[in-house]
């Protein structure tokens, strides 16, 4: 058997053909284009759907799939009629008039209820969908079903309109992980009535033939990205652990951290497994601020790079993207940077010391796995390993956790072993003067006034 996986982020959408051995036999990758319609900053579905399908329907004639199973970041939301979309897809990243985010931020529930902090943007999609409705609100009453991203695909596909809750519990406003319901907030809009049915991540919702041969399809339900990272890793019983999930966003799920000790000001949050457990989470636009930083690079860093820069004490300080645990600060870099590779290692460095401190934020002392792009080479995870000696690390062996970890749902479903690699074992990297770097990065920190940088013991 044969399944494809549509993995759809945000700033790079791929199609994998993974085989029952869990190797990926053949792959596709594009970028989706965000652009300005009515006013604001949209998907343009149109060009994503047919890129997504000429994959497909390849695919299907290459490989004679058997399954097609979706993966998608988080924040997005679709409003659907009986065929079409009422309103093209918002772009998370912009933010609500004033006056309009002054009456619609009233409405959000509380922490303590949703564990959704209060975050700028649309980085809590209920709070777009706020916005969406005053004004446009003919989208709304024309709309029979409001989908999560991964759900629009699949029902886009060939699937059943359905509901999923790793998806709705992913920092949305719309979901109250301890009840595992809505939240007050779904019920006040009515919104309620247009949540179609659950169905578990990976269940089959319906079937489509592909690429003009063989037989039909079989349309899985998707799932949250980062939460299909965590089922893949947790299939393979490997007992308590992190998983640190790298892309666009750096997401820190440690599912043994307590509820209480999250902190709504610091991008700390509940995600929600697949079936509906909560997932403490932390989380920091790290793809995002890595290319920032660098200028974009592309290439490996050579390890002297890394040293170089640790031993010049040049440093990226935080943030360079909305979010996370240091709002309301704006990134800087410290020294002077000599060439565009020792740029790039400061901002790889950047990344792991704020893995490190999410880590210490998230009370992560179990085992830790590094999983996604940034760890092209091992070298992040190299890095982690060295500024946390006392902890263990692992890393993904292949880049693509998230979609393999849909595919294991696909599989799983219907009742075909899938034999994902399991992690590697890291070793610390033995960069000198790290632990020292580490300390004079939150040296500056702790002196531009953010209180609890140092939080947490140090491993």
């Amino acid at each position: 058997m044969k399944v494809a996986v549509l993995d759809f982020g945000k700033t790079n959408s791929k199609l994998f053909v993974f085989s029952q051995d869990g190797r990926i036999i053949d792959e596709r990758r594009t970028k989706p284009d965000w652009i300005r319609k009515g006013g604001l900053s949209v998907l343009d579905e149109a060009a994503l759907r047919d890129w997504a399908l000429q994959a497909v329907n390849e695919a299907a004639e290459a490989h004679g799939i058997e399954g097609l199973m979706v993966s998608g970041h988080g924040c997005t939301f679709a409003l659907v009629g009986d065929t079409t979309l009422t309103h093209p897809i918002l772009d998370y990243e912009q933010e609500p008039p004033a006056e309009i985010a002054v009456r619609i931020d009233r409405r959000i529930p509380d922490f303590a209820e949703t564990f959704s902090p209060r975050l700028p943007l649309g980085f809590n999609y209920g709070r777009h969908m706020l916005w969406l409705k005053e004004v446009e609100p003919g989208a709304f009453s024309a709309a029979k079903a409001i989908l999560g991203y991964p759900q629009y695909w699949s029902w886009r596909f060939g699937g059943r309109a359905v509901s999923e809750v790793s998806y709705l519990g992913c920092h949305s406003h719309l979901w109250a992980p301890r009840k595992r319901d809505f939240s007050s907030l779904v019920d006040a809009e009515g919104w309620r009535g247009r949540m179609p049915a659950f169905a578990r991540a990976g269940a089959v919702i319906g079937e489509r033939r592909f690429g003009g041969a063989g037989g039909p399809v079989a349309i899985h339900n998707g799932v949250h990205d980062s939460n299909a990272a965590l089922h893949g890793y947790r299939r393979q019983d490997l007992g308590p652990l992190t998983v640190v999930s790298t892309g666009t966003w750096v997401i820190v799920l440690n599912p043994d951290c307590p509820l209480d000790a999250l902190d709504r000001h610091r991008d700390m949050l509940v995600n929600v497994d697949v079936d509906g457990g909560p997932v403490p989470t932390i989380r920091f636009m790290g793809g995002r601020e890595f290319a920032a930083i660098s200028g974009n690079w592309q290439g490996a860093i050579a390890p002297a790079s890394i040293q170089r820069a640790i031993d010049a004490r040049i440093m990226a300080l935080p943030s360079f993207a909305p979010g996370g645990p240091m709002p309301g600060r704006t990134g800087e870099i410290v020294g002077q940077v000599s060439d565009a590779e020792q740029r790039a290692a400061v901002a790889l460095l950047y990344v792991a010391l704020m893995i490190d401190l999410s880590l210490d934020l998230i009370q992560s002392s179990n085992t830790v796995i590094v999983d996604g792009g940034l760890n092209a080479g091992g070298l992040l995870a190299g890095l982690l390993a060295t500024l946390r000696p006392g902890q263990s690390f692992m890393q993904g062996a292949t880049l693509e956790g998230s979609a393999s970890g849909a595919a294991a749902l696909a599989f799983e479903t219907v009742g075909r072993e899938f034999a994902a690699d399991t992690p590697e074992p890291v070793r610390a990297a033995g960069f000198k003067g790290l632990a020292g770097y580490r300390d004079h990065w939150r040296g500056f920190i702790a002196e531009s006034g953010i209180a609890g940088a140092a939080a947490g013991g140090r491993q």
